[in-house]
Order: C-alpha cells, then structure tokens, then sequence
C-alpha cells in the first residue's frame, strides 16, 4: 500500500493520526476527538485511515489509493457536533418528561383532595399537559382495563340481553334501585340473545362528546376513520358540522328526555323520528330503560316504533347492573354524584371494548385556554341541571387517563389531511 500510517493515542483528547505517502514522503496528521463513532475501532485496528493534508492533491496524483484525512476528521467534527445536540435534546425530553410527570401528579392529588377546584385552575392544568407528547401505554392500558373488567365487565354486561337478564326475574332500577320490573316474556323478547357488543375488541374507537369545542374543530375525516364511533344524546352529525364532528355513527344513547320533548314521548311524530335518526345509519339506540322508572315506557315506545318502521336502527338498553357497579367503581375515585354522565358512562365502556380510545368534544368550561367563549354544546348552549352530574370530577379522571396513556383525549382542532 502506497501509504504508512501511524495512529496513537494522545491522553484523553482522542487520537493522533499521522500519514506518510511513500512517493512524495509527505506527512499529514490530524487529531480525533474523543468520543468518536464505532468506526474508530475499524481504524485502529487496521490502519486503512484516509486523510488530507497541504499536499494532498500531489499525494493523490501519485498515489492512486491515496486517504482522504480531512474527510474522517470533518466527519468526526460533525458526528460530535450531532452527539452534543442530541445530548441537549435529552436533556431537553427528560425535563420536559419530569414537568409533564409533575402535571399528571398535579391531577392525582387534585382528584383525592375534596375541595372544588375553579374553571380557572382546570384550564391552566390542561394548557400544561397540550404541551406534553401523549405516549400510548399498553402495559397501563391493560391494567387499568383488567381492573374495569373486574367490576364491572362491559363485555358482558353492558347491554341488557337474554343472556344476563333471566326471564321471569325482577330487576332492580339503576337510580330507583327499591323498585324492581319482572322481565316479562314481553320484556324478554326486546332484549338480544347474546350482548351485541361481544365481537370486541374493537381496534380505534371515538368516543365523541357535544362539547362546543368541536366547533372549527376539522376532527369529522378523524372521527370517521375510526373503527367503533360512539356518540351521545342523538347529536346533529349532518350538513356543513360534519366537518367537525364527522357522519359515522355505530352506537348513540338517548335520552328518554329527547323523546318526551321533541316527539311527545312518540305519542305523534313517529315518522319525524324515524326519519330524523336515518342519519345514524344501523347503529345501536342505546337507551336508559332501567334507570329510572319513569324512563322505561318511553324507551320501550323507541323499540317498538323501530319495529314497526322496520328502522335499520336497533334499540338496546343499558344494564342497570352495570351502571351502579360503574358508578360504585368511580366513586372509590372521588367521582360522587347523583349519577355519571352519558359520555363517561361511554368512556369507561369503551376502554373495556376498544384497544385504542380517543375522545372528542369533552369539555366541561364555558371558556378555551385562550379565554375564548365557548358553548355547552356545538349545536346549542343548553346547560345540565346542576349538581346532577360531577362534571370537574369526571373530567379529572379522563385528563388522568390521558396522561397515564390509557386514553387520548383530543384538546383542540385536529390535524388536516
């Protein structure tokens, strides 16, 4: 070989390369910095080193093989320079990691503590945690959802059917829990043999609330993507809101209050009714028949009037079994209220039945992080009856979810196609 090199190193600075062109006898040399790259070792251990010095082009001429000194050593310079800033990007991710751990500590501890927390002090926790990376954590996922199978076992109870709900037994209400309803062959019959949910688990599902912060949201093309959407309250979907809150509907529960307001406990306006719910599709109308008994002729009038249209929507009915263990299960986390709201009612379903779960349009404040009003609803402004539901105390549990990984919670607009 046309060139002698020599290759020592020089204390803790890296290593001093030397070259010699046999023809010219020309000598470059040039100093790598510690750390260097694994191909250090190749060098060191070979001797086949290229490099550049004042003569080079001479020392190319007349030598063919001639090394190319300058290119390592500039490569050397730029993998270190590459090494420092990836050093500050870690820093930069574990202290961004520590603050983000400190936030979802911040929502803990607020969630034990029993003292009522401001809209103020929300909106301040959640513009903290729209600056941290969410990160889906399976082993958390899995956890979690072991623990809600265990209480309450949405896979199987969720939805009342033949299979849970013997004929000829007497079922206690969910709210009304000293009275019961026999389930009569009548009775029997509306319910599915097996729960219609069973093929879980579903890959993606949305869980998609009415919050007002849907509004300019552009999550509908999202939304649709899904696998399993669920919606809740019969909610707009069509004309230029699609957009934002998307068409695809597989489940949406309803409010036996809708139906008393709006189509006169369907007494009259069948066929309104009927043609105004042909926007979901063939999903599941998911009513609270055993909730309260005030609410079971008008959801049992939702079943049969689906008959009778031939609807390519099915009425089922919430179990109300495992709405009070669902209820039992969240207040051991601090949620205490006089009954869950429809949407975490879903949400916990949902975790149970879906691998990955993200929620649109939850959000509980009259105002954004910016200050910027915002409605109840993205259709109305139409606020709940207070101190039915906790609504700060839910949210805590679903920003905590979010933060664990077990749940993606989507803050603001959605990313464009």
């Amino acid at each position: 070989m046309p060139f002698v090199a020599a290759l020592k190193s020089v204390r803790a600075l890296g290593y001093l390369i030397c070259l010699t062109c046999i023809c010219t006898r020309e000598r470059v040399c040039g100093l790598i910095k510690r750390p260097t790259m694994p191909w250090e070792a190749e060098m060191e251990g070979t001797l086949r080193v290229v490099g550049s010095g004042s003569n080079t082009a001479v020392c190319q001429e007349l030598c063919p093989v001639a090394p190319q000194l300058s290119g390592v050593l500039q490569r050397s310079r730029q993998l270190s320079k590459e090494r420092t800033t990836a050093n500050k990007n870690g820093i930069y991710q574990f202290e961004q990691a520590a603050k983000c751990k400190a936030i979802q500590d911040n929502i803990l501890s607020s969630s034990i503590k029993k003292k009522r927390y401001s809209e103020d002090y929300y909106l301040h926790i959640v513009k903290k945690l729209q600056n941290c990376t969410w990160i889906r954590r399976p082993e958390e996922s899995a956890k979690f959802r072991s623990e809600l199978a265990s209480c309450c076992d949405a896979a199987h109870n969720f939805i009342a059917s033949q299979n849970n709900t013997p004929l000829g037994s007497n079922m206690s209400y969910e709210v009304d829990s000293k009275k019961t309803i026999l389930i009569t062959e009548d009775i029997y019959r509306m319910l599915p043999v097996s729960p219609p949910l069973s093929v879980y688990p579903f890959k993606n599902c949305a869980v998609v609330g009415n919050g007002g912060i849907l509004k300019n949201s552009s999550c509908g093309a999202e939304i649709d993507r899904s696998d399993f959407v669920f919606r809740c309250n019969l909610p707009p979907t069509t004309g230029s809101i699609s957009k934002d809150v998307g068409n695809k509907t597989n489940l949406v529960t309803v409010n036996p209050s809708i139906i008393a307001q709006k189509y006169n406990k369907l007494n009259e306006k069948k066929t309104e009714f009927v043609e105004n719910i042909a926007v979901y599709g063939d999903a599941f109308l998911l009513l609270p028949a055993f909730s309260f008994r005030s609410n079971t002729a008008t959801s049992f009038k939702v079943y049969h009037t689906l008959q009778e249209f031939k609807a390519t929507q099915r009425a089922i009915f919430f179990h109300p079994t495992y709405l009070k263990s669902l209820a039992q299960f969240w207040r051991t986390k601090g949620v205490k209220a006089y009954r869950l709201s429809s949407g975490f009612m879903i949400t916990s379903a949902a975790v149970e039945l879906c691998e990955n779960v993200k929620l649109y349009g939850f959000w509980p404040f009259s105002k954004s992080t910016e200050k910027m009003p915002i409605s109840h609803h993205y259709y109305d402004n139409q606020l709940p009856k207070p101190g039915f539901h906790a609504m700060p105390k839910e949210y805590n549990q679903i920003l905590q979810l979010h933060g664990k990984g077990i749940l993606k919670l989507q803050f603001g607009k959605c990313e464009s196609d």
